[in-house]
Formats: structure tokens, sequence, C-alpha cells
């Protein structure tokens, strides 16, 4: 059965999702829509007549003064914020927000949200344009939606049908194809306190590999190593990750280094709600990249589209003057280098499955819809009570055609902590794309020559 939709009055598309569905690709005269009314991604090519302006391309071109080094320099530094939502007006926006977003105004004196210029400045490579164009009438979910058929890369539903098709557009978009990142993770201390963990990342798309071959790990999505550099006592220690598409069928295959054993072993706990690296408890292994992994453990609604103001070209948060003792603060980080706008979002709710275990029992996804990336997410506990708010916030790797986030935050709204990821300020070479890497580079033997003591 096709997504039920009806035009609400707003003009914002609404939709609804049945659980126990079984869903394929949409026909031929549907996906014609990619490419003329929607872009090849799938967003609404219109603006709304207001805020939100037309698509036309995306941010391609780097601003004056970029020197293709992974240190990304501000396109809009001049624009000044058209207006701040704080607790003076919040009511007035509460449509535009997430309750999580309400709730963290709400909590904090000193919580606010500039809100700037719409900019659509989400772009791909032509390639995975026109593969997302192909996928919308190929890829199919199988195996009660924990799988892709007939997939190999980009955007498999650019046209969802239900919340699973959506959820999986977050968990396959595009991220470059193979990227090595130096980044900081902080976990404060609810009066401000922080010391900083420093990873260096590698995430490599199967398809990428140099010696890719389509008859090998067939159902490995990608491949993701991460290494800790700081501080001293966790240096050393090493995730190795094969992402595997149908999870369910074949868990995804974990292994960590441990420097002080000098041992490699299997690694289960890293799926789910297992905790997450060196997060002092503020995170789950799902929350990593706002959400990734099997969706098997809930059930997934597609509640609709709206506007609403998200996290969005954020490159004030890389600025390289800033130190992180700027940005980091007690409660949330500070919202001085925040940029907010206006955008179409869909919302997807997942409600845990009964007989399943989380520590999460229901979640609230609002996705963008030009780039497929979860921009706010809502946690609630086994209580039905709002727990923790991450916010990612967005911005245009514009040399390599790349959106992703600058950080990703989450708020613990119970203990008055966070954590942020991402953090590239102070850090040497932060991005580095097309970064070569072979089968063997993601082996379990490849940990231990990783393994730096």
């Amino acid at each position: 059965m096709k997504l039920n939709k009806k035009l609400l009055a707003t003009g914002v598309l609404a939709a609804s999702m049945f659980a126990g569905q079984a869903w394929g690709a949409v026909s031929a005269e549907e996906a014609a829509k990619l490419g003329n009314s929607l872009t090849p991604m799938g967003a609404e090519k219109a603006g709304n007549g207001g805020a939100i302006p037309a698509w036309t391309g995306g941010l391609t071109t780097p601003p004056p003064g970029y020197n293709n080094d992974g240190i990304y320099v501000n396109p809009f530094a001049d624009e000044q914020p058209k207006f701040t939502i704080d607790q003076s007006n919040v009511e007035q926006y509460k449509d535009n927000l997430s309750p999580g977003q309400v709730a963290m105004i709400e909590r904090y004196d000193d919580y606010f949200m500039p809100v700037y210029e719409t900019h659509r400045t989400a772009a791909y490579p032509e390639e995975v344009m026109e593969q997302t164009v192909e996928n919308a009438t190929t890829v199919e979910l199988i195996k009660d939606g924990n799988g892709l058929g007939n997939y190999q890369s980009a955007t498999p539903f650019p046209i969802p049908q239900n919340g699973l098709e959506a959820i999986w557009n977050h968990i396959t978009r595009y991220r470059g194809g193979s990227v090595q990142r130096t980044v900081g993770q902080v976990t404060p201390t609810e009066g401000g306190d922080f010391s900083v963990v420093k990873f260096q990342d590698e995430l490599t798309w199967r398809t990428y590999l140099s010696d890719y071959n389509p008859d090998e790990d067939a159902n490995v999505l990608f491949y993701f190593k991460q290494a800790i550099t700081a501080p001293a006592r966790l240096a050393g220690n090493v995730l190795l990750v094969h992402e595997t598409i149908d999870q369910v069928a074949e868990p995804r295959r974990a292994w960590v280094y441990n420097a002080g054993q000098r041992r490699v072993r299997r690694a289960p706990q890293v799926a789910y709600d297992g905790p997450g690296t060196a997060s002092d408890g503020m995170r789950t292994s799902d929350n990593f990249d706002m959400f990734n992994g099997a969706p098997d453990r809930y059930n997934w609604e597609l509640v609709g589209k709206k506007e609403m103001y998200i996290p969005y070209n954020s490159y004030k948060l890389t600025d390289r003057s800033l130190s992180y003792d700027q940005i980091i603060q007690a409660g949330h980080i500070n919202q001085d280098y925040t940029r907010y706008e206006l955008h179409r979002v869909w919302h997807v709710r997942a409600t845990l499955k009964e007989g399943a275990r989380h520590i999460y029992a229901q979640r609230d996804f609002y996705i963008d819809e030009d780039s497929w990336q979860a921009s706010v997410i809502d946690h609630y506990d086994g209580r039905g009570e709002l727990w923790r708010v991450a916010e990612a916030h967005n911005m245009q790797f514009y040399d390599q055609n790349v959106p992703w986030y600058a950080i990703e935050t989450l708020y613990d709204l119970l203990s008055g902590r966070y954590l942020a990821l991402g953090l590239t300020n102070e850090e040497e070479n932060p991005y580095e794309f097309g970064v070569e890497r072979r089968s063997r580079d993601y082996t379990p033997a490849a940990l231990r020559r990783a393994g730096t003591r």
C-alpha cells in the first residue's frame, strides 16, 4: 500500500505509515519528478514563497580565501541574524521548533537560537545524483525493512513512502566516499569543566575501495576505523566497524584494539544502546552520526513534512580563531557561534517495538529534505519523558560537494550535561577527502598494525 498523503491547510505535506507493510520502488511516473519539481535528491525544488528559497544547485564554489586545505572559510561571514528565538518569544515560534528545542530554551536562560537568512547549500557530485534518480525505481526494502535490495550507493529512496525509507536515506547518505578526519569530543561536567578526547576517523564506502570487488563483502555498506589519539590514558585504542546493510541477518562486525593489552577482540557491544566510545555515558553507540545502525528495534512512522528552524551553514563553529574554551560552556555550547535557518524537514517517529530493549523508548527525527541529514532528534525515556535533545550543526563541504556536520551535540535535560563531537578548531588537517584505501586496511590484522603502543 502506498503512503497516504494529503495537503494540509498550511501547505505542508503530511503522511502516515502503517507497520507490517512491504514497500518497493516508486513508479517511473513518480520518479520523473526528480530533477523537475523535485531536486535529484528528492527535495521540493521550489521555495515556500517566503523565507525558504528555491534550490538552484547548492553551494559548489569555494569562497575567496579558501586554500583547499580542509579548513573551511565561512561564505556567509558578513551576514547578521534576522532575529533571535529565546525565552521571551519562544511561544511565537513553537510550531517551527521541536519539543526538545523548546525545552532547551525554557531550561537555560542563556540558550537562544540566532536565525539567519536561509541558504539551500546542499550539493552532491553529479554521479551521486544520477545514481539516486536511478535508485528511485530499483531499490527496495527487504526483510521487513531491515535491508536494502538492488542497492549499491547514493540515496536509496529519494521519494520516501514510509519512515523506514526516510531513515535509510540518512544512514546511507553520501559523505565523500573515502574520508579521514581528526576531531575532538567533549563531555563537560554540569559546571562546564571538560577535557578533549581526540579521534582520527576513517570512513570508506565499500564501492570506493581501490580494490573494490562487487562480489566480496556484498552486505557491507562501509568500513569505519576510529583511533583515539588523546588523552594519553586512551591513546592507541582503535575501533574497527564493518557496517552491514542487513544487520539482522548479519550483525555489524566490530573489533577493538586495546593498547594496554595489545590485543584485538570482537566488540558486539558497539551497537544499539551500547556505550559510545569514551563518551562518559553521554551517548549510545547508535547516537553517533545522530543515528546509525540497524533499525529493527523500532517501528518507524513518517509523520510528515514541516518547516523548522534547524542548525545550518554552521561555519562559525569551525572558525580557527576560536578555542574549544570559547565554544564549550556549562549546559550547552556557546550559542553565539551557532546559526539556524528555516528549512523543510521530514518528521520521522521511532517507537520501540514490543519486547525490544533500548534506553530510548521513542525518538523523533527531523531530517533535512536537501541533504537527508538528521538535523534534530528528540529522545524520550521509558516513562515517555523527554530526555535528550540532539542537534547536528550542518555545513556544506563546498570543495567536495559533501553535506555533513560541523559538530553534533547531544543535550541531557535531566543531568544538565551534554556531549559535543566533531570539534576541529584546534586540530591540524581536520578533513582529508579522496583518501585511497584498500580492503586490507579494514581487517582485524590492520587494527594491530594501527596500534601505537
